[in-house]
């Protein structure tokens, strides 16, 4: 007898003898789970489907890779094979061969068996393979699939990348992805666009850089509004956005507060900055210190913008003010999933900082950050340096400030707060957005997108919200001029540290290859409100290949992370919930009248002193007055805001001796008991992005929540009762506006 047989037989007593002793003791079968054949191609490294061979067996027939055994091994391998089932499973010849060669063993629990399999594994962490009553041949086969489908490269279209390109091709090289720069038919991973998720319409699967509805969304006055409305609700948590108003709806209210402070004390002489609702890069920005000095007209037409209160104590570094470029990613809305970038930008004036007076109000590059107003001055500085120069990389400046004892640690925490208060404040409004554009059961891409938040830290290191940019630039070069009147683009340093590790982890987070279950990760213990966010190291797990090439991810996981500590902020979603709940046609993004009866009737909330007639009149006060603010609304009813100023009234009128926070979530927990629990995820349509229908398509099918509605006969009778109601309540104003 060989000595090989010997030591296969002495290896079957062993694995024999140790399931036996595993059926004896009652071995806990779930400790390590067995993968199924339709795991995900990156399986768990305790999971025994990987293959043991490496890659270079994979590429020929093994017999022709080793020198042929004698006659002792093959009798003796025919015998194994008849010798080693186990509990319907055989291992292959390849896998006895692997038991002789590798260095170390481990025991695995089989799921559902009691039973502990014994294999050994190589120094790459690999187990051998276990086949389930299959030959040999067809096991090598399906080892070759698995190895091909694993390492099949990862596709991105980058044909409508526009600004990002560069520092995306150098992400997609690093992470040994495939670019397709001019697209291609068949379907891509990932879809990377340059402005907006409908840059191309013809996407059905994988995944895209951009919401729908993000761009609207994190304009200058709906930002303002989302913000506003938290600020009612939390005061004191949402004191980081400056003061504004709403031009030109609200002139009067702006003019009449700036005269009574005036009037109260004679020595205040406060500052405002007003920003047009759709500029960009610091274009048409000024300062004013009298409502008289607003430009409120464009032309014939009125100038949407807002006014703020401008943050005269700034801080201070080489007697410059300066903001802060922070990258943050959301990857997720339902279950939201919000990353930060650990490094990001500081954007320097060029010119010293003085306090604003009426002489210096126009002096651009002394009160203005933006990168695209100072790079014209003559004294800005190009530096391939982090550290120095009008642009440089936020941990230089944080460094800086902890030389002089700043607690960097605590201004990080306050940072991290503002953004997800931020993020909390403007979900609500994304989410209708999303159904109306992606109808349910349409395949369609996931999203995700990298926005670009604008920070001011004030004198006394407290951070203020400017902007939120929902196209950051992600250009990793800058224009010089290389010779009189010869400009050219040349490499940034900065740019490129920065910004490549964003795009590129952002990919990697994104891998479609590497993504797991969603799932809600508390930190154990959570943090009580009014809690430090500690500083911590990203726990991200990686695959080897990733640790053997790349740097740890520069994203930070805040939520769900910090759920406890900021989840209570979150009634406005409850309130969309709610709303969106109501809509009726699918693709709707306005409450009808007939709709909000049905929410005033199916909640109980109408009553002798609150009667359906005086729901009719609250209906048309609001929605007039919100059609007023938004004239360039294409869709007649009431909006999720103009929805949320009827909640607050609605809440006001039943609980009226509680705070306002108070008497919504009552009322939010009234309607919630009066309408049970939510429809399942399939049912009311995961928030991940699908291609929206034409809105013609969208309007034949109607999403009524009354189940006796369900045969075409009541469906149509209702949709024309709506339909009519509507008709005779709304404003005449807004009739001209119906077929558009």
């Amino acid at each position: 007898m060989s000595d090989h047989y010997v030591k296969v037989k002495v290896q079957l007593e062993q694995m024999k003898s140790l399931g036996q002793d595993a059926e004896k003791e009652g071995v806990d079968a779930e400790q390590v789970p067995v993968s199924s054949p339709s795991a995900s191609d990156s399986p768990d490294p305790s999971s025994i489907t990987i293959p043991a061979t490496d890659a270079s067996s994979t590429s020929k027939p093994r017999g022709k890779s080793r020198s042929k055994p004698g006659k002792d091994d093959k009798n003796s391998s025919g015998k194994q094979i008849s010798d080693l089932s186990l509990h319907g499973s055989v291992v292959s010849a390849t896998a006895e061969k692997n038991l002789n060669r590798l260095g170390y063993e481990r025991t695995l629990h089989i799921r559902g068996t009691g039973k502990i399999l014994q294999g050994k594994s190589e120094t790459n962490g690999n187990y051998v393979t276990i086949h389930a009553s299959k030959n040999g041949q067809q096991a090598r086969r399906e080892d070759g699939f698995k190895l091909a489908r694993k390492r099949r490269p990862v596709t991105v279209d980058t044909s409508k990348a526009k600004t990002s390109l560069e520092a995306l091709k150098i992400s997609i090289r690093q992470l040994k992805w495939k670019e397709f720069p001019l697209g291609r038919r068949a379907a891509c991973d990932i879809y990377w666009h340059g402005v907006s998720f409908h840059d191309n319409e013809n996407i059905v699967s994988g995944q895209v850089n951009k919401f729908p509805g993000m761009i609207e969304m994190l304009r200058k006055i709906n930002m303002s509004r989302a913000v506003r409305t938290m600020q009612e609700l939390f005061p004191e948590e949402y004191d980081f956005y400056p003061r504004s108003w709403i031009l030109p709806e609200e002139y009067q209210q702006f003019s009449t507060q700036i005269r009574m402070v005036k009037e109260n004390d004679a020595t205040v002489n406060p500052t405002f900055i007003v920003k047009p609702d759709g500029g960009s890069q610091g274009d048409g920005i000024y300062l004013i210190r009298d409502p008289s000095d607003l430009k409120l007209m464009a032309g014939s037409q009125a100038k949407q913008s807002v006014v703020q209160e401008y943050i005269q104590k700034p801080l201070l570094i080489d007697k410059l003010k300066f903001d802060i470029r922070l990258y943050v990613l959301i990857k997720s809305l339902e279950p939201l999933e919000i990353y930060i970038a650990k490094e990001g930008l500081t954007r320097f004036c060029t010119e010293p900082y003085q306090e604003p007076s009426q002489k210096n109000l126009s002096h651009v590059f002394m009160h203005l950050t933006n990168y695209s107003l100072n790079v014209h001055s003559g004294n800005f500085v190009h530096s391939d340096s982090q550290s120095t120069g009008s642009k440089r990389t936020l941990s230089s400046v944080l460094y800086r400030l902890a030389a002089k004892g700043v607690d960097i640690k605590r201004v990080w925490s306050d940072i991290i707060a503002l953004v997800i208060k931020t993020v909390i404040a403007v979900v609500p409004e994304l989410k209708v957005y999303y159904q109306a554009d992606i109808p349910p059961g349409k395949p369609g891409p996931t999203c995700f997108q990298i926005l670009g938040f604008d920070i001011l830290l004030m004198k006394n290191l407290k951070p203020v919200l400017l902007e939120v940019n929902s196209n950051p630039s992600m250009r990793i070069e800058h224009e010089q001029e290389v010779a009189p009147g010869v400009f050219e683009y040349v490499p940034s340093p900065v740019d490129e540290e920065v910004k490549v590790g964003v795009i590129r982890d952002t990919l990697r987070l994104m891998d479609p290859g590497h993504r797991k279950p969603i799932i809600a990760q508390i930190r154990a213990g959570g943090f009580e409100h009014g809690e430090e966010i500690p500083m911590e190291a990203e726990s991200q797990e990686r695959s080897p290949e990733e640790i053997g090439s790349l740097p740890s991810l520069c994203l930070k996981q805040v939520y769900p992370k910090y759920t406890k500590q900021f989840n209570y902020l979150r009634l406005v979603e409850r309130i969309a919930a709610l709303f969106i709940r109501f809509l009726g046609v699918k693709g709707n993004m306005r409450l009808g009248p007939t709709a909000f009866r049905t929410f005033i009737r199916t909640c109980k909330l109408s009553n002798s002193n609150f009667t359906m007639a005086s729901v009719d009149i609250l209906y048309i006060d609001i929605t007039r007055r919100w059609s007023g603010a938004m004239p360039d609304s294409r869709e007649a009813g009431m909006g999720l805001q103009a929805f949320v100023e009827a909640f607050f009234y609605l809440a006001g009128r039943r609980f009226k001796s509680l705070a306002l926070k108070e008497q919504v979530v009552s009322l939010l927990e009234l309607c919630e008991a009066q309408l049970g629990p939510q429809p399942g995820v399939e049912d009311r349509r995961s928030l991940s992005c699908s291609r929206a229908l034409p809105r013609a398509i969208k309007a034949q099918t109607l999403c009524l929540t009354n189940p006796q509605l369900s045969s075409p006969a009541p469906l149509r009778r209702a949709a024309s009762q709506d339909y009519r109601l509507h008709q005779r309540l709304k404003p005449r104003t807004l009739r001209a506006n119906v077929e558009n």
